[in-house]
């Protein structure tokens, strides 16, 4: 029974006894079949006189039993079953059967097992046929294989003696007979004789390249005998009756073919026509379906989809009618065209469902590049649509939104972990070059006024370190703008709710008999899990932000090593960073072997965070941190206005405003560090250069103005983050700053100003010369002085704003000008700028602020006038104290000024001169303060004599009235009352008659004042009240520097001096 079961399997062709449908290879089968018979029954007309030889050779493999032919209609000599060469059986295809490898089903494995086979397996067989067998019996099988071998070659060795002088004689007929058919009894041509050379044998095989041979006298083109000859160039044998053939065929053709296939074909045509009009629409239908599909018109392709699934309704009624009633034969054709239509159709549609499946999970793969306007949101709802309108089994639109979700997801992932690794690269290489010299933070600072808006932020630090900041800013403009990840996220939850609400879906088809209907509702579950996903989507980013500021800089980079892997089917492939960041940035193609080393740890604070830039100054900090945060914050709010996040778990709304807070909080702990040390270094700003619109002081009040202004106003943005304001809720996301950080800005502000004020104390007192040359003096940061090394930076080249820096005194007065400026204009505007940022009041700051100014201003005050005091202290104690001081009373009559007095003068007419010139605001005050100090050091002089006569009591009384008369336009109250204190330690050290004496010498010695100072108008003119005019122009040129006296009161000494 099972020999006759595989013989009927073989036969047909089958696997199964009990077939289902009929297998489609059969189809090809007949269909060539038919091709075969039409073409058997063109050639039957006149059958060839070999066709017994042609039969002969076709059925060549009947020789061999149990041949059969290969499935591709080739025939071979293997049989379908044979013995095992073994001896264990007499089937090896039956005992496989039962061991249960499947060789019905597979031809090629079958043929692996006999032995027959070329393809005949020894390892294969032997583990499959004899799994069990024992040693003993594989010996056993090898001396049966071992018999039959040599049985078959004794056999083989026996014919081909038997037979040997046969096949000589045969071959030897053959032989003659093509010699003759050939040649036509012709001898050929004797072969050339061949040398022995070396180099024609090795070239032997390519002469067929060189010239063509001499044409022989024999060959067939100049030989008529040789026209029938078994050569190719005769076409063996069929040349000469070839053509005449050629010539009858066609005209045969031309004359009967016309009435011989005018009626078949006739007869043919009207039915394909009366067939094709009775269904156009079934025929038609496959083709409308192809060229819709290729134009991409969706909606004909619907109609006609519809129309195709009507008909195959229609047919299946009608074969389920069939079960019951014999069917007629039109119905049975109408079913078969309908089966034939459905076949094609359905092929082009689940190639189309498919394609469409694809784009709809993987969107940013398959953009249309041909309508590049439409948005990507209507193009989904269009692919869910056309797939509803088909009918599948998944839901497209719960598909298409866990294929969204798992986008997303990646994408934030992958942003987040390159971002932070490409600005760790950029962070370490920073880190490990040289730390930027205090000239160089200087440099930026000063230049913060100096330039324009559009080219101050590429100016505010060194151009590596804005790098690292626009990167940063990139980063999270890429994850948190409207325009980036978050902005996707928040267009996923608008769809989900879409979906949720049941809005969306009333625009989308049911399908053919409504059969989508049940893909327009999510379950409860479904929406759970949508939910859950976008409050996962938030969380991501949120995580991704906080560690950026919070966390620590990512030690591992080896993310940039590795290529960035192909996006596998199915997966939407991410975008690259910015959306403008290619694939691979040429600054982070780093070789694996020699990575960037990690940053040293030195101690600084920016070691602790992954997002200040290292040595960044605190310019670019609060010209870049603002605008962070207001992505943060506005972030945050966005993040908060999804519906999960922001009314479901409030653990999470918590987080998300925890976001906004810590980030704020290490911006502003940065910012202040940098500040902190910024302000170190802001005396190497003070280049000694005078400020254009105010001669008395120099650039650097401005430029610290410039620096304050720009810090209170960008921390004022940090702290409220305003910029964020505008959002939707944001006043419930981003809070008012915390009592702690204003305080940690206002002392910070306050320290700045104390180390600001510090430097410029150094800048004024300190300037060391170099230990190899007393000439040059070396500069403490931009301080510009003139050299001899280079004549060419000197004093009147360089420009009229820069001064001899070289000069302490120089120095000296330019910082008084600069504090009283700092005191009167800069310091009143910067407090009222930073209560008005802040809402607080500084009150006891001022209070302290202004204390330490007027500090620093009488420690440099005294600083520079001390040389001055002791030089007149000098003159007028050993002026007073010289022998030759008093008159001889026998030149009791000599009305003259003392040399001393002169030489005083003198020296107040070298500082009247230096002041006036370096800082002209500060004239009236200094040498009023010399006044005081003249005068002063004049009363302790008298005060070192007992006794006064006339002589010495005139001579003093004409030095003090000299003195108080030429410097009258610096008298001030305290001058005034020392010079009081002169005449009364005057009057207590003589006597009456030289009291009443000296009454009687006042007019001559206000005739004697008046000659003397006549004779040295010139001398002391510097001295004298400049006119209204002049004053005001003075006044106007003087700058924001008081006039006040350091001395005391004012009025004049005019009735002591009567005295």
């Amino acid at each position: 029974m099972a020999d006759l079961e595989r013989t009927v399997l073989d036969f047909y062709q089958i696997n199964t006894l009990n077939p289902v449908q009929w297998p489609t290879e059969k189809d090809n089968e007949s269909d060539g079949s038919d091709d075969e018979a039409a073409a058997k029954k063109k050639t039957n007309r006149r059958k060839s006189r070999y066709q017994a030889l042609e039969r002969a050779v076709s059925a060549r493999s009947s020789i061999v039993p149990g041949s059969e032919n290969s499935g591709s209609g080739i025939g071979n000599l293997v049989q379908k079953d044979e013995p095992d060469p073994l001896g264990t059986t007499e089937s090896v295809v039956r005992t496989l059967k039962q061991l249960g490898v499947p060789l019905q089903d597979d031809l090629r494995l079958r043929n692996r097992f006999l032995l027959s086979s070329t393809t005949f397996s020894p390892a294969l067989f032997l583990s499959q046929m004899h799994a069990t067998a024992d040693t003993q019996s594989l010996i056993s099988g090898l001396e049966i294989l071992s018999r039959s071998i040599d049985q078959k070659s004794a056999s083989l060795k026996v014919l081909v003696e038997s037979n040997f002088e046969r096949f000589v004689r045969a071959k030897a007929t053959i032989d003659n007979v093509y010699k003759e058919m050939k040649y036509r009894g012709a001898d050929p041509a004797p072969p050339r004789a061949r040398t022995h050379s070396r180099h024609a044998s090795r070239n032997s095989f390519r002469s067929g390249s060189g010239p063509p041979a001499i044409a022989s006298p024999l060959s067939p083109a100049t030989d008529p005998r040789k026209k029938n000859a078994l050569i190719k160039e005769s076409e063996y044998g069929v040349l000469g009756v070839k053509a005449p053939l050629l010539d009858v065929s066609a005209k045969a053709e031309e004359v009967w073919g016309p009435a011989l296939g005018g009626r078949e074909k006739e007869e043919h045509l009207k039915t394909v026509a009366s067939s094709l009009d009775q269904y156009k629409e079934h025929v038609e239908t496959s083709a409308a379906i192809a060229d819709s599909i290729k134009r991409k018109d969706y909606e004909t392709l619907v109609e006609e989809y519809t129309k195709a699934r009507r008909f195959a309704d229609e047919a299946r009624q009608l074969a389920e009618e069939a079960k019951s009633v014999q069917p007629s034969d039109e119905q049975l054709n109408r079913i078969l065209l309908a089966a034939r239509m459905w076949h094609d159709i359905e092929e082009q549609i689940q190639v189309l469902k498919r394609d469409t499946w694809r784009q709809l999970i993987s969107p940013y793969n398959a953009a249309k590049a041909d309508t590049p306007e439409q948005p990507q949101d209507d193009q989904h709802m269009e692919l869910i649509s056309l797939l509803l309108e088909l009918g599948v089994e998944d839901n497209p639109v719960w598909v298409w939104l866990l294929s969204r979700y798992d986008y997303l997801k990646s994408k934030i992932q992958s942003t987040a972990e390159r971002s932070k690794v490409e600005i760790e690269i950029l962070r370490r290489r920073l880190a490990n070059a040289d730390k930027p010299t205090p000239q160089t933070i200087a440099s930026h600072m000063w230049a913060l006024g100096r330039q324009s808006v559009e080219t101050r932020s590429k100016n505010l630090d060194a151009a590596d370190v804005v790098e690292v900041w626009e990167t940063n800013v990139a980063f999270l403009n890429n994850l948190l703008s409207p325009q980036g990840i978050l902005g996707e996220v928040l267009e996923f939850w608008q769809t989900v709710r879409g979906f949720i609400d049941g809005k969306t879906q009333r625009s989308l088809p049911v399908g053919y008999n409504s059969e989508s209907k049940d893909h327009h509702r999510l379950s409860q579950q479904g929406t759970v899990d949508l939910q859950k996903a976008a409050v996962e989507l938030v969380s991501m980013i949120r995580e991704s932000v906080l560690m950026f500021f919070a966390g620590p800089p990512p030690e591992d980079i080896s993310l940039l090593f590795s290529p960035m892997p192909p996006p596998s089917p199915g997966t939407p492939a991410v975008p690259s960073m910015s959306g403008s960041l290619t694939p691979r940035d040429p600054r982070f193609n780093l070789d694996p072997n020699n990575p960037p080393p990690p940053s040293p740890k030195k101690g600084e604070t920016w070691e602790r965070f992954a997002f200040w830039p290292p040595w960044s100054n605190c310019l670019s900090g609060v010209h870049y941190l603002p605008q962070m945060l207001a992505l943060v914050g506005s972030g945050a709010s966005d993040m908060a206005s999804i519906a999960p996040v922001g009314k479901g778990d409030t653990g999470e709304v918590e987080r998300v405003r925890t976001l906004v807070t810590v980030s704020r909080e290490r911006c502003v702990l940065m910012l202040c560090s940098a500040w902190n040390r910024d302000a170190e270094n802001f005396k190497y700003v003070e280049d000694w250069n005078r400020l254009p619109d105010s001669g008395d002081v120099t650039r650097m009040p401005t430029s610290f103005a410039a620096f304050e202004g720009a810090l209170l106003s960008g921390m004022q943005k940090i702290l409220y983050i305003s910029d964020a304001m505008s959002k939707p809720g944001a006043g419930d996301i981003v809070l008012p700053p915390p009592t702690k950080l204003l305080k940690m800005v206002r002392s910070q502000y306050v320290t700045t100003l104390y180390k600001t004020l510090g430097g410029m104390v150094v800048n004024a007192e300190r300037f060391p010369k170099k230990a190899d040359d007393e000439w040059a003096v070396e500069s403490d940061g931009y301080v510009l002085v003139n050299t001899p090394a280079n004549p060419q930076l000197s004093v009147s080249t360089i420009g009229g704003g820069t001064v001899d820096a070289s000069d302490r005194n120089v120095r000296m007065l330019l910082t008084l000008s600069n504090l009283q400026f700092l005191r009167s204009t800069v310091v009143p505007v910067l407090h009222t700028q930073f209560e008005n940022a802040f809402s607080v009041k500084l009150t006891d700051e001022s209070k302290t602020i202004r204390d330490v100014l007027t500090q620093i201003d009488a420690r440099l005050f005294k600083a520079y006038t001390r040389p001055s005091i002791d030089a007149l202290h000098r003159i007028i104690h050993a002026g007073v104290s010289s022998p030759t001081w008093s008159p001889a009373p026998s030149n009791t009559m000599r009305r003259a000024v003392r040399p001393y007095v002169y030489e005083a003068l003198l020296a107040l007419v070298l500082v009247h001169t230096q002041v006036s010139t370096t800082a002209a605001s500060l004239t009236t005050e200094v040498l009023s303060y010399l006044l005081e100090q003249a005068t002063r050091e004049l009363l302790d002089a008298f005060k070192t004599r007992a006794r006064y006569d006339l002589e010495a009591l005139t001579q003093a009384t004409l030095d003090v009235e000299f003195v108080a008369q030429t410097l009258s336009h610096y008298t001030t109250d305290r001058a005034s009352e020392l010079q009081s204190a002169i005449y009364q330690e005057l009057d207590a050290r003589t006597d009456n008659d030289a009291r009443a004496r000296l009454q009687a010498e006042l007019p001559e010695m206000r005739a004697v004042l008046k000659r003397l100072r006549e004779a040295s108008k010139g001398e002391f003119a510097c001295f004298r009240k400049p006119k209204r005019g002049a004053a005001a122009a003075a006044a106007a040129a003087g700058g924001p520097a008081g006039t006040g006296s350091r001395g005391g009161g004012g009025g004049d000494a005019g009735s002591d001096r009567e005295r």
